[in-house]
């Protein structure tokens, strides 16, 4: 078991604190900008495969094609 010699002092613990927050909130930023990346990349290839699928029917050349 470890016993610390030093207690902490109220300025040592608030610059701990501050210092762990500043680690989760870059951290969740990160993952948000990750999460937003990643979304946009899913919708991106959700629209080329609609414009795939649909490109048969918006081709000007078969509009006046008998069938």
């Amino acid at each position: 078991m470890l016993i610390r010699e030093e207690e902490l002092d109220p300025v040592k613990t608030q610059i701990f604190d501050l210092l762990v927050g500043f680690e989760e909130e870059k951290t969740q930023e990160e993952q948000k900008c990750q999460s937003q990346r990643l979304l946009n990349a899913r919708r991106a290839i959700e629209q080329r495969r609609e414009e795939q699928e649909l490109s048969t029917y918006f081709n000007e050349e078969s509009w006046f094609d008998e069938k």
